[in-house]
């Protein structure tokens, strides 16, 4: 980001405490038109609850959000929770979000691979399935932001290379920018422009690389991380199938 360009978003100096617990501290970041941001940390770490203050879900206690005038946002939830008798197909669920042109629900789907759903109840989708639907609906605005609360949750490790490669390809296809809440630090590394580690204060941000070198990073996650992370931050041209490592990963070894 230029020094004259303005943030999509920014987060200053916040602190956050609910029923006398501090669960945010002196927080400060911003995001980058085009950016990949990932926050990752611990369990507990507060990193869902830094999504709804940046949100403007949660007010802080001192400090202030900031968001560009008119920024448009779109959100991809954790999870969905849904009444497994309650008859929802994809169809309907995304024309509910798509109130004045439904016409562009096929072409979302087709985007991020899930164009054969289109029929199907939501209680039958499979974990892959169903976090490409939320994708396609937090993609409904054509947001400048995207935010991702754990986007590969309940996904197979191969399903989760597989959506962490799609959200790579929305980013660069669309230029939107992506703040993502993960806990898998080994598959995230090489999704991400920048890192923001967390466990309610910011123990260390940067690129992946510098992150995973940073003694904060170590302390909180340990060295076998860096040993196991490492492997996982490719360059461009890195395919996971002809990859050794990643196969055992994927169990096909």
């Amino acid at each position: 980001m230029s020094q004259t360009e303005q943030p999509l978003l920014e987060v200053s100096a916040v602190d956050l405490v609910l029923n006398k617990r501090l669960l945010l501290e002196k927080i400060d970041f911003k995001i980058a038109p085009g950016e990949i941001l990932t926050i990752i940390g611990p369990n507990g770490a507060g990193k869902t609850t830094l999504l709804r203050v940046a949100l403007g879900l949660q007010r802080p206690t001192t400090g202030r959000v900031s968001q560009r005038q008119g920024l448009t946002i779109g959100y991809m939830p954790q999870r969905l929770q849904l009444d497994p008798t309650f008859p929802l197909t994809v169809k309907r669920f995304l024309f509910l979000a798509c109130k004045n042109d439904r016409s562009k629900v096929l072409p979302l789907l087709e985007e991020v691979g899930a164009t054969h759903v289109f029929e199907s109840a939501l209680k039958n989708l499979s974990g892959g399935e169903m976090q490409r639907v939320l994708l396609a609906r937090a993609l409904i605005r054509d947001p400048e932001l995207l935010v991702l609360d754990e986007p590969v949750q309940g996904v197979d490790v191969h399903g989760q290379i597989e959506l962490y490669q799609l959200i790579s390809k929305v980013r660069d296809r669309r230029g939107c920018a992506v703040l993502m809440v993960s806990h898998d630090l080994h598959l995230v590394m090489a999704a991400t422009d920048h890192v923001l580690c967390l466990n309610r204060h910011i123990c260390c941000s940067g690129t992946p690389e510098s992150v995973t070198n940073d003694p904060a990073f170590l302390e909180l996650f340990g060295p076998s991380a860096v040993k196991d992370i490492a492997i996982y931050v490719h360059d461009q041209n890195h395919h996971h199938d002809e990859c050794a490592t990643c196969s055992r990963r994927l169990g096909n070894d």
